[in-house]
């Protein structure tokens, strides 16, 4: 046994880095969670997600319903059934009634916060329109979609360049809000 030559063509295969613990997006979960996937958001709660799946549906269906050529099928469909009923035995008058009373009943407002799992309305400006409820909200989607962009941009020559100047700064905002005491060194307590 020799010892182990250095091929520069062959490059030894390094363990993927993984990325670190995050908060669940869906509002309401708040777990942490370890993602197996750079774009995961959510945590692999059953439950968690069956929640997200529920707010995408209605999200989904509240956007139809707002669609002008959806709401004319829905018509027509429902004039055919009506057709379709009226030769077959009338119904009880309070089943129609309960029936009535269910689809009459508006189950949530047209438009709401952007945020997975968040049924709330988004709050009212007079400027450009919201899409969230609130800063939590805001503040929480701003997070994933900026980690999202920046693991895009990782391993280009742009995204090197940005995370040049984006850390530059950020040491510049530190530099001018730690008070300057001069060359000495801040003395740190005992270790643990």
């Amino acid at each position: 046994m020799g010892c182990r030559h250095v091929n520069p063509k062959c490059r030894h295969r390094t363990s993927p880095r993984r990325p670190r613990a995050r908060m669940c997006l869906r509002k309401g979960c708040g777990r942490q969670y370890q993602p197996r996937r750079w774009n995961q958001l959510y945590c692999q709660d059953p439950d968690c997600l069956l929640q997200v799946r529920r707010w995408q549906a209605a999200r989904r269906q509240a956007r139809r319903r707002l669609d002008a050529a959806a709401k004319a099928k829905d018509a027509e469909a429902q004039r055919a059934r009506r057709e379709r009923g009226e030769s077959s035995q009338t119904p009880n008058p309070t089943e129609v009634a309960v029936a009535r009373c269910h689809a009459a009943k508006i189950l949530l407002p047209p438009n709401w916060c952007d945020r997975p799992g968040c049924y709330e309305p988004p709050l009212k400006s007079a400027g450009k329109p919201v899409c969230f409820c609130g800063p939590a909200c805001r503040q929480a989607v701003r997070r994933v979609v900026d980690r999202e962009r920046k693991w895009r941009l990782r391993g280009t020559f742009q995204g090197r360049q940005s995370r040049k100047r984006e850390y530059a700064a950020a040491r510049e905002r530190r530099s001018k809000q730690q008070p300057n005491t001069g060359d000495a060194t801040p003395s740190r307590g005992p270790p643990p």
